[in-house]
């Protein structure tokens, strides 16, 4: 990280420094991701009744918001330069890009498995994808100035690299902002509301709660009603089950009661207004 600045400061390369920032939000995301992902293992205990495995939502947040500042400051140095020109030193530019992209492309390679499964771990494996991109386009740009000579090329490809940085920064916003704001993510509640309603001795669902905690940690809670002679326990466990094989749903809270006189076999309970 050190070299790469060293060395755009030399070549006078946007798009090598660009990528040195970026590379210096990448140290703050890895250890914030290392620091929140242990936090998150520790058990919930007193208040914290869910344990700290929002920290790792709150890690990727930060990771998105980093990528975006980098971003814009790229955004503005490159239409500064692409105004008034530095002399660049392509073959410079080319060397360090190749072998930092060697290094980056080691880096994504361990991160890649893990990334599916956390929102946290995500967010420094986009960091270290984009550096790849950056270093291929700073490399593109090292060999296009040596070849023909016009600098431009430099803060050309630093602006590819934001463009990058900013999608990359888009997705993690909007996939933390919504588990923030709890929402179901990718589960419909009405066809889980139609599953739970479809079983046997169900006559009413209401009051239907799906939301995910953390990454891979989706819940939902919902007031059920059965039939007068259904077993409330025995429909519970069945409902749980259902939940689980068909939506991913392990951890669920239901509420299962004996319909109320009068109410139809199917069909939802109406809104009670008290």
């Amino acid at each position: 990280m050190a070299a790469e600045i060293v060395a755009g400061l030399v070549a006078h390369s946007l798009a090598l420094l660009a990528d040195a920032g970026h590379m210096v939000t990448d140290a703050g995301a890895l250890t914030f991701a290392i620091v929140a992902a242990r936090m998150a293992a520790k058990p919930a205990r007193g208040r914290w009744t869910f344990g700290y495995s929002r920290l790792e939502i709150l890690s990727a947040q930060a990771n998105g918001i980093a990528l975006a500042l980098v971003a814009v400051w790229v955004v503005y140095a490159a239409i500064r330069r692409l105004v008034d020109p530095h002399d660049v030193r392509g073959g410079l530019v080319l060397v360090v890009a190749l072998g930092g992209a060697v290094a980056s492309v080691g880096a994504s390679v361990l991160l890649a498995r893990a990334s599916r499964e956390s929102i946290n771990v995500r967010g420094a494996f986009l960091h270290v994808v984009t550096d790849v991109a950056a270093f291929a386009a700073a490399a593109a740009a090292g060999a296009l100035v040596l070849a023909t000579g016009w600098d431009r090329f430099d803060p050309l490809a630093s602006l590819a690299v934001a463009a990058l940085m900013l999608a990359s920064s888009w997705r993690l916003l909007r996939e933390s902002t919504a588990i923030f704001m709890e929402t179901s993510g990718d589960i419909d509640p009405d066809e889980v509301r139609k599953a739970l309603a479809g079983e046997r001795d169900v006559v009413g669902v209401h009051d239907l709660h799906v939301w995910t905690v953390t990454s891979g940690f989706p819940s939902v809670s919902a007031h059920v009603l059965v039939g007068h002679g259904a077993d409330c326990h025995a429909a519970r466990a069945r409902l749980e089950r259902l939940l689980e094989r068909r939506f991913g749903l392990a951890h669920s809270t239901l509420q299962v009661e004996h319909a109320p006189p009068g109410l139809p076999e199917r069909g939802e309970l109406p809104v009670i207004r008290r």
